[in-house]
């Protein structure tokens, strides 16, 4: 049996030494500004406006929070957020679902050629289709409506690919058997792929939920009322100045920050 000496033993602290030491300091720095939101938004303003900042709140004011509900109606931009994140989640997963089926499945002409047009979007930026996708809205009318947020962003080419794949990972001996027992596509769908592929299914909710809730650019050039306002742009341009006063209530703002984050 080796045996390990006193110097490697040594190395191998110090070694561990420097991992936890250097995963320390990342995580001071990444949870710092989580740290700083927090105590930010029970402070006072006049304790807030401190040349020498305070790390610990001297006295914690909680109706900070019920005043940020109030300045930056947050009620009705969690409502419209929710509503909308909830819609365009389910009918992108019934789009994302059908064409990935469809895909990895069912024979038909062009498949492949249809396929590799879909992927071949993937490498045109987003961005470039704002202008066109402003336009069509504008004519169709749908500005400042639930529709223009929802229905412009339910197919995700790259949400295809991913379940796609999974699907053909799906030994297709199973499919072969349920066509000779007498079941449909859509049962087979329902039984048995989506069951086997539930990991990829909840990926790519959240992803999808996550990316309607933190969106930003498209709310704020087509949904400029406050009905129809998401978290993201609401809560940009709410206006949290002082009542009667130039400053801006930066604790009441960071409550509102709190809130959305959490």
């Amino acid at each position: 049996m080796q045996k390990i000496s006193a110097t490697d033993k040594a190395g191998k602290i110090v070694g561990k030494v420097f991992v936890y030491l250097f995963l320390l300091i990342m995580s001071f720095i990444v949870l710092f500004p989580f740290y700083w939101m927090v105590i930010s938004s029970v402070k006072t303003v006049e304790e807030y406006y401190r040349n020498i900042p305070t790390f610990i709140p001297e006295t914690v004011v909680w109706r900070n929070y019920i005043d940020a509900f109030d300045t930056a109606n947050l009620w009705t931009l969690f409502k419209n957020t929710v509503f909308v994140g909830i819609v365009s989640t389910l009918l992108s997963l019934v789009i994302t679902i059908l064409s990935a089926f469809a895909f990895a499945r069912l024979e038909f002409k062009g498949k492949n050629i249809l396929f590799g047009g879909l992927l071949a979007t993937m490498m045109i930026p987003g961005e470039l289709f704002t202008i066109t996708n402003y336009v069509t809205v504008n004519q169709l009318g749908w500005m400042n409506t639930y529709r223009v947020l929802i229905i412009p962003f339910l197919v995700s080419v790259f949400y295809i690919y991913l379940l796609r794949q999974n699907f053909m990972q799906i030994p297709n001996e199973l499919y072969l058997a349920a066509k000779v027992d007498g079941t449909g596509d859509f049962k087979y769908l329902i039984k048995v792929m989506l069951p086997l592929s539930l990991p990829t299914l909840i990926s790519i909710t959240i992803m999808k939920m996550m990316g309607a809730w933190n969106t930003y650019m498209w709310p704020n050039l087509v949904a400029s009322d406050e009905a129809h306002q998401l978290i993201t742009n609401g809560l940009r341009g709410a206006d949290f100045t002082e009542v009667g006063g130039d400053r801006v209530n930066y604790p009441v703002q960071m409550a509102a920050v709190a809130l959305v984050s959490i």
